[in-house]
């Protein structure tokens, strides 16, 4: 083992240990405490339901392979949707790969369009689309909207082929207000199409579209589509905390094309693709060694590359680059293996879509405050942990954020200064002792690393189904690209995904698996994936 893998072992024994000892002194004075034994009752059963055991793990990663299998197998034939996104090349920016792609001396190119039909493509000619993710000279100006949870951002993107490659991006973020989430479909995609005007209206000299040409944009649209072709899919069905009426069953693309006239704005949607699906086309496009791409933050999913002959459902031909991007929509898994505590199912029990998205409800953003809130409520309720009265705010579903959650369980003052100042500001609970700060930290690690540690055991459950979870020879590394602001920002959660991966694959196996941060990937990613199916490609020699 090298010397990275030594210091990764030494800190994640180390980390574990600390945690251990922090969560057994913790217990042992609860214990020497009258007052305090219901609070010490409470922490203990949630930490024997959440636990995680490397054994439980495996049986996790196992039943993602299986129901992977499955949802390739057939629609409906599992939780996992295994969409298939129409996206069969992936940027790459390197000429070379040109050559490798030049399969007889007369270059003959099978040509499948998005319906599956097939012509054969006779000397020197490709689709445009082939020829420019290979050559990687993706070149011009292109937008992207990345909406996938609470924000949506809008960018613009000046791509200067595979010598410049991103040359100049700008980005906004913007916030949905409240009631948009659960209103009608117009007022939603109006808000949207609005701020993308508005974006567009402030474009800088620095950004280039040539005379003649309509702006193109790549729609990153994270939520559950059921895709027809590259810029065009159905919703199938709202998550995230959104529930919006008269979208499920509509195009999103046409959604968003007629808001945007409303706005007067000329733009045409060329690629429509998940937030995943754009995070691994924009890893990719700087790391060819990219696999898969995962999202950690509001919401959660993974895509990865799939070997289209391993995909029964699929029946046109099979494209000639023999992959196809598969969108899992893996935050719908569920599983007798995954641990579940009274607290997950009352919150799943009051959401807007019970009985779904079972997975990312253990492990991402929208849900881990939430949790901890649950569960600070019943140690309110039964064990007066915040005084003789429950705390009015505590009642307030989702009040509690989960960056708020890591503000505090990140908390590494003497006092706890931030926790104590957390509770005051959010829940509204002055005058904390010590003790119960504590108490707080222990539920955050509780609730955070069970999350994380589940979230590792699914991208070892997709590295099985392609092959990648054992040791790579001769010094291949298989990447995954990361985004979201959960993994980003939640270092604790990052970091014992990264110790979790470790644990599962072992020393070999995990020296070569590099989860690696691709910030604004999705975004970007949609952008390059606009250009390399732009109208206003032609047909070109090879």
């Amino acid at each position: 083992m090298g010397k990275v893998g030594v210091t990764t072992a030494v800190v994640c024994a180390a980390a574990a240990a600390a945690c251990a000892v922090t969560a057994l002194v913790v217990r042992n004075r609860m214990r020497n405490s009258g007052k305090w034994a219901p609070v010490a009752a409470v922490v203990k059963e949630l930490e024997e339901r959440c636990a995680t055991p490397v054994g439980k793990l495996r049986q996790v990663a196992d039943a993602m392979t299986v129901e992977m299998h499955a949802g390739l197998a057939s629609e409906g034939g599992s939780k996992l949707k295994m969409l298939i996104s129409y996206v069969d090349n992936l940027p790459t920016g390197r000429q070379e790969l040109l050559q490798a792609a030049r399969m007889t001396d007369d270059y003959a190119i099978m040509k499948v369009d998005v319906r599956g039909r097939a012509c054969t493509k006779t000397a020197e000619f490709m689709t445009a689309s082939q020829r420019r993710l290979m050559s990687g000279d993706e070149t011009g100006l292109f937008y992207a909207l990345d909406l996938g949870g609470t924000n949506f951002r809008v960018l613009r993107v000046q791509l200067g082929g595979k010598e410049g490659r991103v040359a100049k991006h700008e980005f906004e973020e913007v916030s949905i207000p409240p009631h948009l989430m659960v209103g009608g479909s117009d007022e939603l995609f109006d808000f949207i199409a609005s701020a993308l005007a508005k974006f567009v209206a402030s474009e800088g000299e620095d950004f280039h579209l040539p005379v003649g040409r309509q702006r193109e944009l790549g729609f990153t649209f994270s939520f559950p589509v059921r895709q027809v072709s590259i810029a065009s899919g159905t919703l199938i069905k709202w998550t995230k905390g959104f529930n919006i009426d008269g979208t499920v069953g509509e195009d999103v693309v046409a959604e968003l094309t007629r808001a945007m006239e409303r706005q007067g704005l000329d733009m045409r949607v060329s690629a429509l693709v998940n937030d995943t699906i754009g995070t691994l086309a924009g890893g990719r496009y700087y790391d060819n060694d990219v696999v898969a791409a995962v999202i950690l933050g509001t919401g959660t999913n993974a895509a990865y590359v799939e070997r289209a002959h391993a995909i029964p459902k699929w029946h046109g031909l099979l494209p000639k680059s023999g992959e196809m991007v598969i969108n899992m929509e893996w935050g719908n898994f569920r599983s007798s293996h995954l641990p579940t505590t009274d607290y997950d199912q009352a919150l799943d029990n009051e959401s807007l879509n019970p009985g779904e998205q079972i997975f990312e409800k253990l492990i991402s953003g929208m849900y881990l405050g939430e949790i901890l809130r649950r569960v600070l409520l019943r140690l309110a309720k039964e064990a007066s942990f915040f005084g003789d009265s429950v705390p009015p705010k505590l009642e307030v579903p989702f009040i509690l954020r989960t960056p708020v959650m890591s503000a505090m369980h990140h908390d590494t003052s003497p006092d706890l200064k931030v926790v104590g100042t957390k509770l005051n500001e959010v829940l509204g609970i002055p005058d904390t002792s010590l003790k119960t700060r504590k108490v707080v930290i222990q539920v955050c690690d509780i609730v955070a690393k069970r999350g994380a540690r589940l979230a590792a055991a699914g991208i070892v459950g997709v590295l099985k189904k392609i092959g990648h979870d054992n040791a790579v020879k001769d010094g291949g590394r298989t990447v995954i690209a990361m985004d979201g602001g959960l993994y980003e920002h939640y270092t604790i959660f990052s970091e014992c995904l990264q110790c979790t991966l470790k644990e599962m694959l072992g020393d070999e196996a995990s020296s070569s698996v590099v989860v690696k941060l691709a910030s604004d990937g999705s975004g970007i990613g949609a952008a390059l994936l606009a250009a390399s199916h732009s109208q206003y490609l032609q047909p070109v020699l090879s």
